[in-house]
């Protein structure tokens, strides 16, 4: 794109909350269950059901709202979205429009190599997800509707128009993808359509501030896609202009295997859905003593974890930034140094040994078969000279097959350290006595060669001996001593 343009993004995030039970009803939300099976005649919209508000949805609202810095509204209302799509049955969406329950918050971002930026929050609100078509599955040409999803709880996130990039984009949707895990409102499933977002995306010459058309990219459900889409999106309206043609405001969908987007409806405005208050519904009423309640409840979100990491643990900003990338990491880490002490220790080992194995077995941290508690057992092991680090590997892979403590398997498999000089002054003898040519060699000035001997005596120990004594001591009998 030319550099005489600015690309201006804003973001609506649909969040798919964790309750058990619809927004209205007492459907059941759980993913993968046999179509039209979980419904009722709420979400079913039939003549004359009445929603009943679910209070865990308000609740998940203000936790939101209070973690992306947002004003909580002491009375909101629900509205009527009146529009007509196959998987809506009643022909509109209960959502939020005048009043939403959250308003005016922000969020700080950073693009690598940049500043940290602020981007803000025009609002949140609650609202129902409608149903889902099944393109040509057991009919030909033809679409089955799934209403499962019908009154499933969401909360729509619409950011302000701040984003100068789709690196900013990504930045700000991953930030916030963070935080609603941290909250456990939403389990954060892009495939599964549990985060998902529309991208408005516009350009204008650089330097003028009225916006520019705009076009809205409608739910994307992957980082990289989201990225790709806006990219394109920006090409797309800058070749238009330059080749003296108009972009028109519209919706569109981007098809992620040619990369390309396509033009699906005229761009709705607020007027053409007749939002009017929903006449089944009260006032949602929130108090301070709730809010109080729900902010005493909030867990430490990611950016008051990173900074305690660096602060009282004193280790480096990258290593906070990993070990708080997901909450339950954090406070595996968080239980492993209060056990054990050394900081540092602790997230070499959980940066490393223990992400790898997540990593290979594919599981969360939950799952992990060596708890916080085994792992500070085993650096206690380290530090106190009966394993060394290179055993304490073995020790750990064993840990994690097994379940079972370090101390067991050290005694079970006899990996303890030999520290006793004697038995090593032995075994470096031996090694000295059949191996007097590279004894020359190192003598003579190529000191290389006293890695062999370290790795020699190692090898004969079963890598059981003591590095440290064996370096002192084989420098004493190689200098003659």
């Amino acid at each position: 794109m030319s550099s005489k343009y600015e690309v201006v993004i804003g973001l609506e995030v649909h969040v798919q909350l964790t309750t058990a039970t619809k927004i209205f009803c007492g459907c059941s939300t759980a993913f993968g269950a046999p179509p039209n099976s979980q419904t009722c005649p709420v979400c079913l919209g039939m003549p004359g059901a009445l929603p009943v508000l679910n209070r865990k949805v308000v609740e998940y609202a203000i936790h939101a709202g209070l973690a992306t810095n947002c004003a909580i509204t002491e009375r909101s209302i629900f509205a009527r979205k009146n529009y007509f799509y196959p998987d809506l049955p009643k022909g509109y969406q209960i959502s939020q429009f005048e009043l939403p329950i959250c308003q005016h918050g922000w969020l700080d971002i950073q693009v690598e190599g940049e500043e940290s930026k602020r981007i803000g929050i025009t609002r949140i609100h609650m609202e129902e997800d409608a149903g889902k078509l099944l393109h040509g599955e057991g009919m030909e040409n033809a679409s089955l509707v799934d209403l499962n999803r019908a009154c499933t709880p969401l909360l729509e996130i619409v950011s302000e128009p701040d984003m100068r990039s789709s690196d900013e984009a990504i930045a700000y949707l991953k930030k916030l993808h963070q935080i609603v895990m941290y909250l456990g409102i939403c389990d954060g499933n892009l495939e599964e359509g549990s985060f998902r977002c529309d991208a408005n995306v516009s350009i204008r010459p650089r330097g003028q501030k009225e916006l520019g058309t705009r076009a809205e990219l409608k739910n994307i459900n992957s980082f990289r896609f989201i990225k790709q889409a806006i990219d394109y999106e920006v090409e797309r309206q800058a070749e238009l202009l330059e080749d003296g043609g108009k972009v028109v405001q519209e919706t569109r969908l981007f098809d992620a295997a040619t990369g390309v987007s396509r033009s699906m409806r005229g761009k709705e405005e607020a007027h053409d859905y007749r939002y009017f208050p929903d006449p089944d519904l009260v006032p949602v009423v929130v108090s301070e003593a709730w809010i109080a309640e729900v902010r005493a409840a909030l867990p430490e979100l990611p950016g008051a974890r990173i900074a305690r990491f660096v602060q009282e643990y004193g280790i480096p900003l990258y290593d906070a930034e990993v070990l708080s990338a997901e909450r339950g990491l954090g406070d595996y880490y968080d239980a492993c140094v209060r056990l054990h002490g050394n900081a540092k220790a602790c997230s070499n080992w959980v940066m490393g040994e223990v992400i790898r194995a997540l990593n290979a077995d594919g599981i969360a941290i939950a799952a992990a078969p060596v708890t916080p508690a085994m792992l500070a057992g085993m650096l206690s092991r380290i530090d106190d000279g009966t394993i060394s680090g290179k055993i304490a590997k073995t020790v750990f892979d064993a840990m994690w097959k097994s379940g079972k403590e370090a101390d067991v398997l050290i005694e079970e498999q006899g990996l303890k350290q030999v520290t006793d000089s004697g038995a090593i002054e032995t075994i470096i003898d031996e090694i000295i006595a059949a191996n007097s040519g590279q004894v020359e060699e190192y003598r003579a000035g190529k000191e290389k060669v006293f890695g062999f001997f370290v790795g020699q005596v190692m090898k004969a120990s079963k890598g059981k001996a003591n590095p440290a004594a064996v370096n002192e001591l084989l420098k004493k009998k190689l200098a003659g001593e």
